[in-house]
């Protein structure tokens, strides 16, 4: 799932959030500019984004939703474009996706239909996350600091947080038992040889 920037056992909650979070954190490692980042601030900026993520109240703007092929090839599940604002579903991805879920036996965490539905409160985040007064209030919840002057502070962006935030959002959104950040991941590696192995979420 993704944006206009371009949508992984055991039934233990707080074990699952663990998880969750140190996926989080993995994909957080991952992203480029925090080479070499300190674990430890970016299981910070994780919790801190999954939290905000699980707090947004998005307004409930209509968006234009488009069905589209192509989504394993390319690595897509769903997409949000902010000019004009609309979001893209693969649904080829979502159908394998949902086919995932049922082999991997993990009905309980992400029900019949949960993917799609999941991939359209991901892009409603990003959408939301778009807006500079809740960019900025991201931004300052983060609390990576790019300048002082005196008492005052200018927040900087933190590279893949956005993605957290919009994952932790659809978990909550849908009443999901785990991120859907695992299944993206799950997904991601059960097309790497088959289908493609460069996934977005």
């Amino acid at each position: 799932m993704s944006g206009d920037h371009s949508l992984g056992l055991g039934h233990d909650h707080d074990h699952g959030l663990d998880h969750d979070l140190d996926l989080a954190v993995r994909l957080l490692a991952g992203t480029p500019t925090h080479e070499g980042r300190d674990p430890l601030v970016l299981r910070r900026w994780a919790e801190a984004a999954e939290e905000f993520g699980r707090r947004m109240s998005p307004d409930p703007v209509p968006v234009r939703v488009v069905e589209r092929d192509g989504g394993l090839a390319a690595g897509l599940l769903a997409r949000y474009r902010s000019r004009p604002p609309v979001v893209e579903v693969y649904v080829d991805t979502v159908d394998r996706a949902e086919r995932l879920v049922a082999e991997l036996g993990w009905r309980n965490w992400f029900p019949a239909g949960s993917v799609l539905a999941a991939a359209l409160a991901h892009e409603r985040a990003h959408a939301w996350l778009h807006h500079p007064h809740v960019r900025a209030e991201f931004k300052r919840a983060l609390g990576h600091t790019a300048l002082r002057l005196g008492p005052r502070r200018l927040y900087a962006h933190v590279a893949g947080a956005d993605e957290l935030a919009a994952h932790a959002y659809a978990r909550a959104a849908c009443g999901l038992g785990r991120s859907p950040l695992l299944l993206t991941e799950a997904l991601a590696a059960a097309c790497s040889e088959s289908e493609t192995d460069r996934w977005v979420s």
